[in-house]
């Protein structure tokens, strides 16, 4: 009695019927994101086999991936472009976040975040094949810049960190608009008011107090465009002609071609680790820099 007595306050319990509402949630999460993380991480600490993967514990394959000069250079090469994209990108997020917050009517706010997120309407693979259309040899701007007579012979676009990052700037433009459009959003005006009534120029005002109260946006876009553009596979492999790789093609090679499973993993876990700590030292910054607003 005593044990059914438990059992049924506990299944009454406010806790308890918490963890049922999220238990689907949390199963799925496990499933799809957890589970594949963890199969990951095991497989990095295993032997390559041919054909078949020998489940002895080693660290050759960190040792392997981190003195090869090769994957060192892919890296950085990720880390600099990721870092131009989330860059070009925010900076251009942010004035058009903040037309649409500070300078459209609220009725007609809707209409222009409905036209920020078409983008979104087509595959992620057409748009990169329209940006090969548009940047390519014979493509819409070497076909313009010929016909108004400023080029003598087609430019090379293609095949350039330039062209990658475009491609990604446009493709993840969307990510970092609306994070900061929302934060604006959040913004109490009349703090814009006081500032301007103190004597503060609209400069120094948007500097100390429309900045600062945006930068969780800001901080939200950066990683979301960040985290994503290092891994990226499909325009570096399409825009950049497989000719500047980076460290996701890395892996694809590892993980396909090669058939190595577990040094694809080492590299896989040890990217994940380098974007970890980039996006925690970046973190880190902003609070400092949030700290000295104050």
């Amino acid at each position: 009695m005593a044990t059914g007595s438990r059992l049924s306050r506990l299944t009454r319990s406010e806790a308890f019927n918490g963890y049922v509402l999220i238990s689907p949630t949390a199963i799925y999460a496990i499933l799809m994101l957890a589970a594949p993380l963890v199969t990951i991480l095991a497989f990095s600490f295993f032997k390559d086999g041919y054909l078949t993967i020998i489940r002895e514990f080693t660290f050759e394959n960190y040792i392997a991936t981190w003195t090869d000069p090769i994957f060192r250079a892919i890296l950085w090469r990720s880390l600099l472009v990721s870092g131009l994209v989330t860059l070009v990108t925010v900076l251009l997020a942010f004035p058009i976040a903040y037309y649409v917050s500070f300078h459209v009517a609220s009725s007609k706010k809707s209409r222009w975040l409905f036209l920020i997120t078409i983008p979104f309407w087509t595959s992620y693979l057409i748009r990169v094949f329209l940006w090969k259309v548009i940047l390519g040899y014979n493509g819409v701007i070497n076909s313009g810049l010929d016909i108004l007579g400023l080029i003598e012979a087609p430019l090379q676009m293609l095949n350039s960190v330039g062209a990658i990052a475009v491609t990604l700037a446009h493709a993840y433009a969307p990510f970092a608009i609306l994070p900061i459009f929302v934060s604006l959003e959040k913004i109490d005006r009349s703090l814009l008011e006081a500032g301007q009534d103190l004597g503060e120029s609209r400069l120094m005002t948007f500097w100390r107090v429309t900045l600062p109260l945006a930068m969780p946006g800001v901080v939200a876009a950066v990683l979301i465009v960040f985290i994503p553009t290092i891994g990226d596979y499909v325009t570096p492999e399409l825009i950049g002609g497989g000719k500047l790789p980076m460290v996701a093609n890395m892996i694809q090679a590892q993980m396909l071609p090669l058939d190595n499973k577990p040094l694809g993993s080492a590299i896989a876990v040890s990217a994940m680790v380098v974007v970890t700590v980039v996006s925690l030292a970046f973190l880190f910054l902003n609070r400092r820099f949030l700290r000295g607003q104050k």
